[in-house]
């Protein structure tokens, strides 16, 4: 069997990364570490340098909790610079790609997009991508008789 990922959700904020990957996490039954919510369990909203970096600590510790567990990991996360994604380790970095400015300025100025990266994501269709992305990382197969939209529409043509 194929070991367990580590797959890094990164973009500006307001680019799309919550709701991709929640859409992913369903897919794969993977953790899904939202930033947010990390932070909110912390009572962390310090954003110095000190503050990301021990924000990015605990994304990291939590992420190989759930590895241990025997799942997938999705980290959702700005991972604004080559430096924090390189500490993160991921084994699968999607870069959602979809705004060129965030809504929090200093976050802009630190933001320097990846020149590596296994996905990137151009347009904001979460369930177009998570299902392209689960399909690369081989761990989800579409099955074509289950029903979709279109399928259903079809169907209910027929005579």
């Amino acid at each position: 069997m194929e070991k367990n990922k580590k797959i890094l959700i990164m973009g500006l904020p307001g680019s799309g990364k919550s709701y991709l990957s929640d859409k992913l996490a369903a897919l794969l039954g993977a953790v899904w570490l939202n930033a947010d919510r990390v932070r909110a369990e912390a009572n962390d909203w310090d954003f110095s340098l000190e503050g990301r970096t021990r924000q990015a600590e605990r994304m990291k510790r939590l992420a190989q909790e759930g590895l241990d567990a025997g799942k997938h990991v999705i980290a959702d996360f700005v991972c604004p610079t080559p430096k924090t994604r390189e500490d993160f380790a991921a084994d699968y970095i999607v870069w959602v790609d979809t705004i060129k400015e965030g809504r929090f300025e200093d976050t802009n100025k630190m933001f320097v997009p990846p020149e590596e990266y296994d996905f990137r994501v151009p347009t904001q269709n979460a369930e177009l991508w998570s299902l392209r992305i689960a399909e690369e990382i081989q761990e989800y197969v579409w099955d074509n008789r289950r029903p979709t939209a279109q399928m259903l529409g079809r169907c209910l043509n027929f005579n």
